[in-house]
């Protein structure tokens, strides 16, 4: 057995400024003492130790930067977001992932249901498979949107104190983490909340390492998508069309599943005729100055959204897999 060290000692060792390192940073703010006295009360951290922490994490004005939305939203465009992810690069890499892991693939679908290919296509757009994990200090990046961000820093706060309890859990230093400019960390991309509710350790080496563990990244996935509702050999997403306007109350309604594609015909939808008479949505895929997709958007596709809350990603990601599934299913065909 390992020697483990008290986790008072670890935490504080964890905690001890280094050499060179910059004073100040968020500890004098109000905010962050307030903060301070909350972890204290509510979670037994030590207040001086927190506040060494928060001396050594500096301001990341590029998070904010990066996080901002667009000032003008109609610039989105859905053959952008798309060529981003589906393009001969990413699909080569993604069968290069699933040959090196096909063993971890078939056992995350047979434990959780999730299709190999759906796992590789959310690592493969989240990270490159794993080749972009993010140079962000979590720690600070965090701090910094919790602190800086009033649109979103209720969740940036909450993400803040999973990061400490998920540190402190992992007899880690909270300094250590790196990731994106939202604070997503390691090979999915999940946000220290997620780590915590659905990390698996799915190689069995008694801990939760997405950075480093390509088989817990793998199982994590998997397990977030089977927690969230996952229906295992239920559709994803097929082609419609549309016409007049009462299709834009169908938009309106959003993308939880509600309606069967027989029901969305008085709305002037036609769905593609081997459309599974199932619940779904109507999702517009919209790019400027050209004409906007229409898609059935089932249960599973909202399931992906869960992941990340948009239709862009969710049908790329979709988009990707079937790439990736169509590609290896010719090579092995090959061979």
């Amino acid at each position: 057995m390992n020697r483990i060290l008290p986790l008072v000692v670890i935490f504080a060792l964890a905690l001890t400024i280094p050499p060179g390192a910059k004073a100040g940073g968020f500890a004098q703010r109000e905010d962050v003492r307030e903060f301070i006295e909350e972890m204290r009360k509510k979670h037994g951290f030590d207040s001086g130790r927190l506040a060494r922490l928060f001396s050594q994490a500096q301001p990341q004005p590029k998070a904010l930067k990066a996080i901002m939305p667009p000032a003008d939203p109609s610039v989105r465009s859905w053959q952008a977001y798309r060529g981003r992810f589906i393009e001969p690069s990413r699909i080569e890499g993604g069968l290069r992932f699933w040959e090196a892991n096909s063993q971890t693939l078939e056992a995350a679908q047979r434990i959780y249901g999730v299709p190999g290919e759906i796992i590789v296509a959310i690592i493969g757009i989240e990270t490159i498979y794993g080749r972009n994990a993010g140079k962000f200090p979590a720690f600070a990046t965090l701090a910094t949107l919790a602190f800086d961000y009033p649109p979103r820093a209720e969740l940036f706060r909450s993400e803040l104190e999973a990061l400490l309890l998920l540190a402190r859990d992992s007899r880690r230093n909270p300094l250590t983490y790196m990731g994106s400019y939202a604070g997503a960390l390691g090979i999915p991309q999940f946000l220290p909340s997620s780590i915590r509710s659905w990390g698996v350790d799915f190689d069995g080496d008694g801990q939760v390492d997405l950075a480093a563990s390509t088989i817990d990244a793998i199982g994590s996935v998997a397990n977030f998508l089977a927690s969230h509702g996952w229906e295992t050999g239920s559709p994803i997403a097929a082609p419609a069309s549309v016409a007049g306007e009462r299709f834009a109350e169908l938009i309106k309604a959003g993308i939880l599943p509600r309606f069967l594609p027989a029901e969305m015909t008085a709305y002037g939808v036609d769905p593609a005729a081997d459309a599974p008479q199932l619940p779904c949505a109507l999702i517009d895929l919209v790019t400027p100055s050209e004409t906007t997709e229409y898609w059935l958007g089932y249960r599973n596709f909202y399931v992906i959204t869960r992941y990340n809350r948009s239709s862009f990603y969710a049908m790329a990601v979709y988009a990707l897999s079937r790439e990736l599934r169509a590609e290896r299913e010719a090579r092995l065909a090959a061979r």
